[in-house]
């Protein structure tokens, strides 16, 4: 079977039909069964839908309409479990589920339930059936769904991958938070509560200053978790899809980093990912941090930890809600380009001004026999200036442009990159 996948659609208007990448990276996407890429913005028509005290870092909103051109390049299944499916409360992200649907795209990892939100999707190929799970570890809390009860429905939202994050620290540091807390008191009302049932007392070997908690270890390092049940969840969902479907794609938008670069996958999403497809997923697909990742295979099965941008628009932002423009200190009747124009400091920082975000790859792979027989990559260049109307939209690019960026962080993997005569890239593993 074969598949192809796209990156963040960060999709803020409607494409020209006469854009010349439609040409370019369709046939790419055509010569695969499953062909899947991440909605990252909400679905409707503006006004229609509250906005959220909080948003994923921009309010995303477009018209539903975008569908009919992301399906133009031959995509058959999506995802938009992101930091952004509730920028626009329940109303967006019932709203966008509902265009999702209408527009035949398979889609997985949000839902009207927990249950909804974390089952697998399924794709019919000629080829094979493919099973999609979506995931996401980089969202506030609140929109997490939620299971269903006797009494109660669940609660709609994304199938979440929560980390809990905490410093471990050695006997002297442990010691001066200890008692820095004690004497700030700054855990004094937390204590109170857990007393009184609203809360736990912390263990022997546990402290906290304020939110950060803290556990007592041989060294001092920070330490993020993926929390048991939710890997159990996602387990279950592959083990109820290994009964259905020949391949299963785990899709994961994951923003946590490691270390001091932004290209370095947190440790807990590798051992995430490697726990998938020990349970039986046949690839990871990766995105989040906007840009490029590096690329594992393990098992024969392909891990993408990041495809980057496939669509980068935070430009096209049509309108914004009154608490975007509070955040930059600006009245709500205040333009977008001054919003824009202050948050980026007129237009010198931020995703829309740096160059990685804007190189991407298509990944194409064969499986055959339970084993991966290929991988290809389609090396993209987004457009960064000039033409506003391609802005943001991706072509076709050199190797080169990719080549020893992807290559050098790919190689600590196991995964050695090659330029083909045909402008593609070949994965040797």
């Amino acid at each position: 079977m074969k598949f192809a996948a796209a990156g963040d659609a960060i999709i803020g208007r409607r494409i020209i039909p006469e854009f010349a990448g439609y040409k370019e990276l369709t046939p790419y996407f055509e010569s695969a069964d499953a062909r899947y890429f991440n909605l990252e913005t909400t679905l409707f028509e503006k006004g229609e839908c509250y906005a959220s005290a909080f948003s994923g870092g921009t309010y995303l909103r477009t018209s539903p309409c975008v569908l009919k051109d992301l399906l133009a390049f031959g995509f058959n299944m999506t995802s938009f479990c992101n930091n952004h499916a509730m920028d626009f409360s329940y109303g967006g992200l019932l709203s966008t589920l509902h265009a999702v649907k209408e527009s035949g795209l398979v889609h997985a990892g949000v839902g009207e339930s927990l249950a909804d939100a974390a089952a697998p999707a399924y794709l019919d190929t000629p080829a094979g059936r493919v099973a999609l799970i979506a995931v996401d570890s980089s969202f506030d809390p609140s929109m997490m769904a939620g299971e269903s009860s006797p009494f109660f429905p669940g609660r709609p939202g994304v199938n979440g991958l929560r980390v809990r994050s905490y410093l471990r620290l050695d006997e002297k540091d442990f010691a001066f938070v200890r008692e820095l807390a004690d004497k700030t008191g700054i855990n004094v009302q937390k204590v109170i509560e857990a007393k009184e049932g609203y809360g736990q007392l912390p263990r022997e070997n546990e402290t906290a200053l304020g939110s950060l908690s803290c556990v007592r270890g041989e060294r001092s390092e920070y330490v993020s978790e993926i929390f048991a049940e939710d890997i159990e969840r996602v387990k279950k969902a592959i083990y109820e899809a290994q009964l259905q479907a020949d391949e299963i794609i785990v899709s994961v938008h994951s923003h946590q980093l490691f270390g001091d670069a932004k290209e370095n996958p947190s440790k807990f999403l590798e051992d995430f990912a490697h726990i998938c497809i020990d349970s039986g997923a046949t690839a990871v697909v990766g995105h989040g941090p906007h840009l490029l990742r590096p690329i594992e295979v393990y098992r024969e099965c392909p891990i993408f930890y990041s495809l980057g941008d496939f669509i980068l628009q935070l430009y096209n932002v049509e309108a914004a809600p009154a608490d975007f423009f509070a955040k930059q200190s600006l009245p709500a009747n205040a333009t977008v380009h001054e919003l824009l124009a202050k948050r980026s400091q007129n237009f010198t920082r931020g995703l829309m001004e740096d160059e990685r975000m804007f190189l991407s790859v298509i990944p194409l792979w064969e499986r055959e026999g339970g084993k991966l027989k290929s991988l290809r990559l389609v090396p993209l260049e987004l457009s960064m200036k000039g033409n506003h109307a391609v802005v943001g939209l991706p072509r076709l690019a050199k190797p080169e442009k990719v080549l020893s960026y992807l290559g050098e962080m790919s190689r600590p993997y196991g995964v050695t990159l090659r330029a083909d005569e045909d402008g593609l890239i070949t994965c040797i593993w």
